[in-house]
């Protein structure tokens, strides 16, 4: 026996999303909108959301293709050059801490070259201060050219990425074209601006039955 389908915690937020886009189409909001209170929106949306697994079977094709996809995602980030090492945080340190050194050396070598000190020291001190910002440059050069690489990477060899949003925007068309809007259109009452009437509970939102169908007015008046 297949298990039943349950909704990701995690897409909720996409969810939410359809339902409040599907209260506000022209048929939905011309429906509920004659109601001043309120509550047949609130009824409604309370409604959809305590079935929100039945609403999004309707859609499991496309909602079950979404973990293959971000799985696919996931594995060619991993295999991007430098993806899980450390080399992407040496290579933004390293200009970091050279040019910090550089201009250190820099500093201290021109002061005591200032002060008419003797000996080689003020000279050593601005050679490996200049060394240390040509280090810096370079390997500030490197670091562009490396992250300009490897965002090419993502956007042409890795094409998953750009699968994944695809996927997710054709889950939720499919959710509301074939669950959100049907559930809804479902529990509206048979005059605009109810979705409760007298033929259900007030804690249901459950259409008239057939019979009262024939004749609307038995149902409302």
């Amino acid at each position: 026996m297949a298990d039943p389908f349950r909704l990701r915690p995690d897409d909720r937020a996409d969810f939410e999303a359809v339902l409040h886009h599907a209260l506000g189409t022209a048929d939905v909001r011309g429906a509920v909108g004659a109601d001043p209170t309120g509550r047949a929106t609130a009824h409604l949306r309370a409604h959809a959301r305590a079935h929100a697994d039945d609403i999004a079977a309707a859609a499991d094709q496309p909602y079950r293709s979404c973990p293959a996809v971000r799985r696919a995602a996931r594995q060619e980030a991993r295999s991007l050059p430098g993806a899980g090492s450390p080399l992407p945080a040496l290579a933004v340190l390293t200009p970091l801490v050279a040019g910090t050194s550089a201009a250190a050396l820099l500093l201290v070598g021109g002061l005591l070259r200032l002060a008419d000190t003797l000996g080689p020291l003020p000279g050593s001190l601005l050679a490996a201060g200049w060394t240390l910002a040509l280090v810096a440059v370079v390997t500030g050069l490197v670091t562009r050219a490396a992250v300009l690489h490897t965002d090419l990477l993502r956007r042409g060899e890795h094409p998953a990425a750009g699968q994944v949003e695809h996927a997710r925007l054709v889950w939720r068309q499919e959710l509301l074209d074939r669950g959100m809007l049907p559930h809804l259109r479902r529990h509206l009452g048979p005059h605009p601006g109810t979705a409760i009437t007298p033929c259900s509970p007030p804690d249901t939102l459950t259409p008239c039955p057939a019979r009262a169908r024939e004749d609307r007015t038995s149902c409302s008046d």
